[in-house]
């Protein structure tokens, strides 16, 4: 069974640190970028961070450039988001994602909320 959860999610102060986990299983985790998107309450989900395959490349949205970063072992099965400095415009829920065979995979997501 392909499956991606999410962990790591708090109630954090601004300026404060989580890192997000993303554990994947059923699928050659090592073979496929994988992704971190972000929906915040009534707007649209975001993707907000990516990683190649190898984890050589990745790449994030402007809005959490020199903040955020994404990392992975590949060893574990295992993609992980480092957020540092948060804004309560942070505050969302998070969800990892990979692409299988051209269809994407959800995990059930974990909530990130920066508040005082």
């Amino acid at each position: 069974q392909v499956q991606l959860v999410e962990s790591g999610g708090d109630l954090v102060q601004p300026g404060g640190s989580l890192r997000l986990s993303c554990a994947a299983s059923g699928f050659t985790f090592s073979s496929y970028a994988m992704y971190w998107y972000r929906q915040g309450a009534g707007k649209e989900r975001e993707l907000v961070a990516t990683i190649s395959s190898s984890g050589a490349f990745t790449n994030y949205a402007g809005s959490v450039k020199g903040r955020f970063t994404i990392s992975r072992d590949n060893v574990k099965n295992t993609v992980y988001l480092q957020m540092n400095s948060l804004k309560p415009e942070d505050t969302a829920m998070y969800y990892c994602n990979a692409r299988y065979l051209g269809a994407p995979i959800w995990g059930q997501g974990t909530q990130v909320t920066v508040s005082s």
